[in-house]
């Protein structure tokens, strides 16, 4: 079960409620037992459905703080939990450094952000899609490590309600922090992909 400390009673009350679902509803397994204790950090995971950011959630013993689409951040009755757990809106349509510039504070002052690099949704069924550079380029600016991440088992891919409520058998791989320092970007993602993307 998750054990962070979020900063105030309410979000670990909230933290730990998630948990129990997370591990006794969706049968969760595994932990992100790589994430090192303490300092900056950037963990990086397929991304299958709605119930991807829970899971994570669940499964740190240190808050996550995710960037995530500004249409979804805004999503009504939702946007207060966002920005009280630190979700950090990026407007791809408008100015997304804002976004990376914040991600970078964040790091400097030792936190742990969370991205999904395909930028979306991917069902492995998909055809292979690109990974962003955003991942990367943080850890590099900030010289911390990556943490790849690899969800199985959610019982609807592809869909943001259904698969918070269908019931899985869903497991978390946490692979070894790799180093982006003095690498190039697309050898960084080539690496990340291998940990993070099946192919079917």
């Amino acid at each position: 079960m998750s054990d962070a400390n979020w900063g105030a009673s309410w979000l670990n009350y909230l933290a730990r409620i998630n948990s129990s679902i997370c591990h006794r509803y969706h049968r969760l397994k595994g932990t992100l037992h790589t994430l090192p204790p303490h300092g900056a950090a950037v963990v990086v995971s397929n991304h299958f459905s709605g119930l991807d950011p829970f899971l994570l959630i669940a499964a740190s013993h240190r808050p996550l703080r995710f960037l995530m689409a500004i249409e979804e951040y805004n999503r009504f009755g939702l946007k207060w939990l966002f920005k009280a757990v630190g979700c950090i809106p990026v407007d791809r349509h408008g100015r997304p450094e804002r976004a990376f510039r914040e991600a970078r504070r964040v790091l400097e002052r030792g936190e742990v952000i969370a991205i999904f690099p395909h930028g979306g949704m991917r069902l492995d069924s998909e055809h292979k899609r690109k990974l962003k550079p955003g991942a990367v380029r943080l850890a590099q600016m900030v010289d911390c490590p990556i943490v790849p991440v690899r969800l199985d088992g959610i019982s609807v891919e592809g869909t943001i309600v259904r698969a918070l409520l269908k019931r899985g058998r869903t497991t978390l791989k946490s692979y070894e922090a790799m180093s982006a320092h003095e690498r190039e970007i697309a050898d960084c993602n080539r690496e990340i992909a291998s940990y993070i993307e099946r192919i079917i």
